[in-house]
């Protein structure tokens, strides 16, 4: 430097600069500064280093200084605004980049990233016309390329997203930013194989890039590769501690392996690094109920829909969780499902258009299943004997899949439907207009409130009759959705149909048709307590429908029913301690209660051969699980609620003929499973009759259950073809 002139260093400065030789750089402009305090673009560049090394603070600071030397360096506010924009300040950063435009309108770099923050603020249209701008001021600009595709991704556009993103590796081959954005795409589009590919080719180019490792992680948890996720996770946290994004990414692969103590600690430190980071929140949402601690979950999900007010999967992880608490009633839930649709439905409506299907009321239906549960789910279970006897004369059947890795059952959906459309990676409105080409009558949500929902299609109401099914007994809130099936026993007559926006349509018999499909072979065992000399009660319930009252319940059956054991299904975690230490505030030893994780479907199902009596939760009860006991031969006491999702055990059992094993009150039902559990011989009589008597009755009678689902459709479509006519 002693040998150079101030200009001369700055110049050798730069030039390290601009070839990613930061160290010196920055040794050369902080001895500029030294010798000549005011150089304002050394003041200034020294703070576009620190803001490439993480340290946002330090930027903001050093180049508020460069500013305030020049007020009109509209390079400098640009910067400025990057540096804002990564401290999660995205308001002042948007008057920083608007201030740089005025000050410098043909400043490509200003409107491209003025488009980068509007985008984060969910400002998407805005946010593509200053992409476009960037690219008209230099269409070889390959960063607004990226750019532009992201928020084309945002907006569901994934198609032109991959072109843009292309085309910005096509001006910038050795571009890692646009590899990795074009992987993130092509996952989200279902071509896990290429996406893959693609972040691959971005950690080649730039080995340290922790946002493509990230981007690979996601992609390999979708493919199911769970553990390599998770090493790619914490590749991108060992390279950038101080990343967001892969903490609550990481957090999501840790949930799907169960380990819900670590995936909490994951999006407790995302929300640290940025406290208005909304997924993270609802992410921190979800393993908190999965840890059944519903209180802190709802409050987390009611965060969340703050920070990001048209999060509407967010307000879905709400609804949804309000039907496990026992402080929520069906009023309140209603209320909720109506604020949903109010805001996330309603201002849909605008893209409703007038139905032009053929009046025909008597004419073959073309019925549109809609779900991302076309594969190995719960709902196949009942799904399946469905598809399989629906009347080819009455129906014509089209499934809109949401199946990011589809597996043999997906096929065998696919085989049993006319037309198959796979929605992954397209948008609500794309997927709204296949349903309008596909000239859909009647329209069926499988999912209601539950992950991967696509209410929003429902809310452009692409077919004229439009129907709730299956996801859970109980209602959407929208408007646009226009019946909900249900039962004689999920709704007895005269109960409150105020608290749903759907007309209840109630089936004859029963809301589900089972076939256990691979689980049909496992046998069911002798009574385990002729074996063991005890009795061992049982619920493999997800762990999320399990609360304290409940708890005390069980506690008061286990202290009646001597030397009695329950097991029960849970990820490890603190929620096992948490339960067995209010067990012991109950009077009742540890030893008496044993947890399993998550296993296959034939391990669980021969679970059942160690339990001898279910008991079932409230006030959600068990509805796939208690099927799959009763199949094992295992009966299940239930109580009996106030909405649907809590006369689940009531409808299975009254279809079975056995309805003396529901109770009404919380002392009934403590009373008839202690009794049922002190009679060994009629429980063994149960578990060697409950699988013929499952087979015989509606609960498992699928032509049955075909033709009462079609007579409700055609139903529905006559009253629709009536009201068109009368309209007309």
């Amino acid at each position: 430097m002693a040998q150079l002139t101030i200009q001369q260093a700055f110049d050798l400065a730069l030039q390290h600069h601009e070839a990613g030789r930061l160290h010196e750089a920055e040794q050369l402009y902080r001895q500029i500064l030294t010798q000549q305090p005011a150089h304002v673009d050394a003041m200034h560049l020294l703070g576009v280093i620190a803001h490439q090394a993480g340290r946002n603070d330090i930027a903001v600071d050093l180049i508020r200084q460069a500013i305030a030397l020049n007020p009109n360096y509209a390079e400098a506010h640009s910067n400025l605004g990057q540096a804002l924009t990564d401290q999660g300040q995205l308001d002042e950063a948007i008057a920083v980049f608007r201030r740089a435009i005025a000050l410098n309108p043909e400043l490509p770099e200003a409107h491209n990233n003025l488009g980068n923050v509007l985008r984060a603020k969910d400002q998407l249209d805005e946010a593509l016309a200053a992409c476009e701008q960037a690219i008209k001021l230099r269409p070889g600009y390959a960063e607004a390329h990226s750019n532009l595709g992201n928020v084309l991704k945002d907006n569901g556009q994934l198609d032109k997203a991959i072109a843009a993103y292309r085309h910005a590796i096509k001006l910038k081959p050795g571009y890692p930013e646009a590899h990795s954005n074009l992987g993130n795409a092509l996952r989200e589009k279902g071509q896990l194989g290429e996406a893959i590919a693609a972040c691959e080719q971005a950690i080649k180019l730039r080995p340290n890039y922790a946002e493509a490792h990230c981007n690979l992680g996601n992609a390999l948890k979708d493919k199911g590769e769970l553990n390599e996720a998770i090493a790619a996770y914490r590749r991108a946290v060992a390279l950038k501690p101080n990343f967001p994004e892969v903490h609550s990414d990481l957090g999501i692969a840790l949930i799907a392996k169960g380990q819900l103590d670590e995936a909490i600690s994951a999006f407790r430190q995302a929300i640290l690094l940025r406290p208005n980071y909304a997924e993270a929140h609802n992410n921190l949402g979800s393993a908190l109920k999965d840890k059944g601690e519903l209180d802190e979950a709802i409050a987390v999900f009611r965060r969340a829909m703050a920070l990001r007010p048209n999060y509407a999967e967010a307000h879905s992880n709400l609804v949804y969780a309000l039907h496990y608490h026992p402080g929520y009633d069906a009023r309140s839930i209603a209320e909720e499902q109506r604020r949903w649709n109010r805001q996330h439905a309603e201002p849909l409506r605008k893209f409703i258009q007038p139905h032009t299907n053929n009046r025909d009321p008597d004419r073959r239906l073309r019925i549109g299943y809609v779900s991302a549960d076309f594969h190995t789910h719960a709902s196949a279970y009942f799904l399946s004997p469905l598809l399989k006897h629906h009347d080819p004369r009455q129906v014509e059947l089209f499934c809109y899949a949401q199946v990011v890795r589809p597996d043999a059952m997906t096929l065998q959906f696919q085989q049993r439907a006319d037309a198959w459309h796979s929605t992954v990676g397209v948008s609500d409105e794309e997927v709204a207009g296949q349903i309008r080409e596909d000239q859909i009558d009647i329209l069926v949500d499988l999912k209601l409130h539950t992950a991967e929902n696509r209410l929003r299609v429902f809310a452009r109401k692409p077919a004229p009759v439009q129907v709730s099914w299956l996801g859970y007994p109980g209602g959407t809130g929208l408007t646009a959705i226009d019946y909900r099936l249900s039962d004689p026993y999920l709704d007895p007559a005269g109960i409150d149909e105020s608290v749903y926006s759907e007309r209840t349509i109630r089936l004859p018999d029963t809301f589900w048709c089972y076939d256990p499909l691979d689980g049909g072979e496992i046998p069911v065992s002798a009574l385990p307590a002729q074996r063991a000399g005890v009795v061992t009660f049982g619920c493999l319930n997800n762990f999320c429908k399990i609360n304290d009252p409940l708890l005390s319940l069980w506690a008061q059956i286990l202290r009646q029913v001597e030397s009695s054991r329950l097991l029960l299904l849970a990820p490890e975690g603190s929620h096992r301690l948490r339960t067995l230490e209010r067990f012991r505030q109950e009077g009742i030893d540890s030893g008496r209660i044993e947890f399993v994780a998550h296993q296959s479907r034939q391990k669980y199902l021969e679970t059942y051969h160690r339990i001898d009596l279910g008991l079932d939760t409230f006030p959600h009860n068990g509805h796939t699980t208690s099927l799959d006991s009763l199949w094992m031969g295992v009966p299940v006491v239930t109580r009996v609620g106030n909405r649907p999702v809590a006369r689940a055990g009531w409808c299975q059992l009254s279809n079975l003929g056995l309805v003396e094993l529901a109770g009404e009150t919380a002392e009934q039902f403590v009373r008839l499973a202690m009794e049922l559990a002190k009679d060994l011989p009629r429980l063994a009589q149960l578990r060697s009759t409950l699988r013929q008597r499952m087979q015989q009755s509606p609960l498992m009678d699928a032509p049955r259950f075909a033709r009462s689902i079609e007579a409700a459709y055609r139903r529905m479509w006559r009253t629709w073809c009536e009201t068109i006519v009368t309209a007309s």
